[in-house]
């Protein structure tokens, strides 16, 4: 794995701050009905971002999600600007406004989406892989669903093929204890997720996912795995969503008192701590950050504001119309 520096430890703190900050203001701005239809926040789950960016070579590596999708192809290279337009549903979107806060997509920069069908992107992520096998490429695929999602049947069939066939796919499990509401403990008679994986033979387990170096080692493991030849990996990422699953979720199954006893191990606090105690940066120098931080989110907004709608004859441009077809009379 890359060696893990005083620049890394700067770049997950900028990364991962202006990451938070950035869906804070989507927050912001989806109450003032500017983003529309549902919105989903990854707040509190950045470590698996930041750790799974340092383990992919991202000249070649992909990524799929569901639609908690915003920050990650930010994180692969695309430009948030263009994010955040899409997410006001404007033309300078990365989908020219067509697909909003759920179906966020980024080819160029190897992100194959946000979902909105809970585990659909499961057996897409396997497809992917199964595309670079066929092409001769040690590219891999990291899929990556909820837990929610871990009790869907595509989940099984996915992992079946992706044994059978030795996929250079990583299915990571993004385990935030709530699904959409409901604790795992209501939703299996098992609570160890990663286990699933044992029925299969395929390597497992469970991961500390507030922490990104225990993020950045197990996915290295498992990249290294599939760049081998050896098939998939299933890696349970016990992570905590500080927000509630959408915007609209009054949170009822918990409480505020378990919410700040998770911030108390929040990834960034975590990662600044490590800056301060090795002397990376000084007071000043992560308040430079912090003000840089907020321009680029400002920056994003004003783009977003001042970029306009699309025009009614992109809805037409999105279909195409087959002069021969053989079915209409």
């Amino acid at each position: 794995m890359k060696k893990i520096t005083k620049e890394t430890y700067l770049d997950w703190y900028k990364n991962m701050l202006f990451w938070r900050k950035f869906e804070d203001k989507l927050a912001s701005v989806y109450i003032q009905q500017k983003v529309r239809g549902f919105l989903h926040l990854y707040n509190g789950q950045e470590a698996i971002l930041a750790g799974a960016l340092h383990a992919m070579d991202l000249s070649k590596d992909k990524m799929i999600t569901a639609y908690r999708n915003h920050v990650q192809p930010i994180g692969m290279g695309e430009d948030p600007k263009k994010v955040m337009a899409e997410l006001y549903g404007k033309a300078t979107g990365t989908s020219k406004g067509m697909g909003g806060s759920m179906h966020i997509f980024s080819k160029e920069f190897g992100f194959y989406g946000g979902h909105g069908i809970v585990g659909g992107q499961i057996p897409l992520g396997a497809g992917i892989a199964f595309g670079d096998k066929y092409k001769g490429s040690d590219a891999v695929t990291l899929t990556c669903f909820g837990d929610g999602a871990a009790r869907q049947g595509s989940l099984h069939e996915a992992f079946n093929l992706a044994m059978l066939w030795k996929l250079p796919v990583i299915f990571i499990c993004e385990n935030n204890g709530y699904a959409m509401g409901t604790s795992v403990e209501r939703t299996a008679n098992h609570t160890d997720i990663w286990k699933l994986g044992l029925g299969y033979e395929m390597p497992c387990g469970p991961v500390d996912a507030m922490n990104p170096i225990k993020v950045a080692e197990a996915i290295d493991e498992a990249i290294q795995r599939a760049r081998r030849g050896d098939g998939p990996t299933f890696l349970e990422m016990k992570t905590y969503r500080y927000r509630g699953h959408s915007m609209s979720d009054a949170q009822h199954y918990r409480t505020k008192d378990e919410v700040e006893e998770y911030k108390k191990i929040d990834p960034i606090t975590q990662v600044k701590d490590v800056i301060f105690e090795k002397g990376y940066a000084t007071e000043d120098e992560i308040s430079a950050i912090d003000k840089e931080v907020k321009a680029m989110v400002k920056e994003c907004e004003k783009f977003a504001d001042e970029s306009p709608y699309p025009d009614t004859q992109q809805l037409y441009d999105m279909v195409y119309e087959q002069e021969d077809y053989p079915f209409i009379s």
